[in-house]
């Protein structure tokens, strides 16, 4: 690891005189990234120095901030009503099904809803969000957005059929209502992750996560109803194992991509900084897609064509694939943005740039958590990976405009507690040295 071994002319901790900067040129990370991606244009509108490394140790306690009490009951409280609304969602499904067929059809829905849950975590990979909003996420998308739905679809479809008298009922339900109620319902809890873990939110990839967390949820409860159709309206497994193959095996993404498109928006429209005005926009312009997309799924057999596998062929893998190759795009705009922003603090003598190759890529990564784990150190090497990820995003979130907080402070809690893990770590090699 680079961050024991200075090298020649290097200041303590490994950083570089003249304000960080390295002697060899190829240790530089280029600033190839600097106008590029969804988030270059920030750079140019809030043009932001690093704050310069003091030099001497840090104190512990500069770093020693949790999040405020009001909002951490908040978030706590948040949580606890979701579940209880989860609880009553599926006491309610377990009343209609019978336990036996509401075991059996639970069991199945969770094959789906693991496909998803693990396409969302190699999503997240490069900065993971915390487990608490996630698990609201989850709960919102199973419990509460599938009681909004049930209470807003009669109405909904009421007045679609007033207003489309000559339209078929099955077109109107499926085509039309299903699609506005439920992406309306998920994304609620996506606007509420946006105003209650904005901390959290720094663009497209974070919505992505929490729309497609809250879409998740649903299709699990949604799957559950599905399957426990098909089993008291056929009575038999092959209706059962028809309809498993087809939600749980052949689209078991559908939701989480209708509704990603929605985060997808949102996070932007956060990136660019803003206020209540500009999100509430951004929540109303992101549920077109996600309507569209969702509209698009459920009329193309109802609609477009007559065979469900050319239909799946030709609309439904094209989509699927198109929607990986985005997230792919997104992922590497992430490490980009790691890499530039984490450039502006090795200029400053916060990093060397060995840290931050280092820390802006998976495989540098993977080798600093491999020889931290061979010193006895490897909790404060994720801690130093991670906390360096908080670092780019903050300050990319201060050259967007944002503020929704006092960034500047949070951005020296963070690089106080970046230098207290890299002594940590030294510290720790030294001694397995001996």
């Amino acid at each position: 690891m680079a961050m024991n071994t200075p090298g020649p002319g290097a200041g303590p901790g490994g950083r570089h005189p003249e304000g960080g900067r390295s002697q060899d040129p190829l240790r530089r990370p280029p600033d190839r990234f600097q106008q590029q991606d969804w988030w270059g244009t920030t750079t140019r509108r809030h043009d932001l120095p690093a704050p310069a490394h003091p030099g001497g140790p840090v104190l512990e306690s500069a770093w020693a901030q949790r999040t405020s009490r009001r909002r951490a009951v908040l978030n706590v409280v948040l949580v606890i009503v979701a579940a209880l609304v989860v609880a009553g969602v599926m006491l309610l499904i377990s009343r209609s099904l019978g336990p036996p067929a509401f075991l059996l059809c639970g069991v199945l829905a969770l094959v789906p809803l693991a496909i998803c849950l693990q396409g969302l975590r190699w999503i997240d990979r490069w900065d993971p969000e915390p487990r608490g909003a996630l698990l609201f996420a989850f709960l919102w998308g199973a419990g509460a957005s599938v009681a909004v739905t049930l209470l807003l679809g009669t109405y909904v479809i009421d007045l679609l059929g007033a207003a489309l008298a000559t339209t078929s009922p099955e077109v109107i339900g499926a085509v039309l209502q299903a699609p506005v109620v439920e992406e309306f319902a998920k994304g609620l809890g996506v606007l509420i992750l946006v105003h209650t873990r904005r901390s959290h939110f720094d663009g497209p990839v974070d919505g992505i996560v929490y729309a497609g967390t809250v879409a998740a949820g649903f299709a699990f409860t949604e799957n559950i109803l599905y399957f426990g159709a098909a089993v008291r309206e056929s009575g038999d497994a092959g209706a059962l194992v028809g309809v498993f193959i087809l939600r749980g095996l052949f689209s078991p993404f559908a939701h989480v991509m209708f509704t990603s498109l929605l985060g997808f928006v949102l996070g932007f429209a956060l990136s660019r900084g803003g206020g209540t005005a500009r999100i509430l926009s951004a929540f109303l312009l992101g549920l077109i897609p996600a309507i569209a997309g969702h509209m698009l799924w459920n009329g193309g057999t109802l609609v477009l064509f007559d065979d469900f596998f050319l239909f799946y062929l030709v609309v439904q893998v094209p989509l699927f694939i198109a929607a990986v190759v985005a997230v792919v795009l997104l992922r590497r705009s992430e490490r980009r943005l790691t890499e530039t922003r984490l450039g502006d603090y090795a200029r400053a003598g916060w990093f060397t740039w060995a840290e931050v190759q280092m820390l802006a890529t998976i495989p540098g990564r993977s080798q600093a958590l491999a020889w931290a784990g061979s010193v006895g150190a490897r909790q404060d090497m994720l801690g130093f990976i991670r906390t360096g990820s908080r670092i780019a995003y903050t300050r990319q979130r201060m050259l967007g405009g944002r503020r929704d907080a006092d960034y500047a402070a949070v951005e020296v809690a963070l690089l106080d507690r970046a230098t207290l893990h890299r002594e940590r770590i030294l510290r720790l090699a030294s001694a397995s040295r001996r």
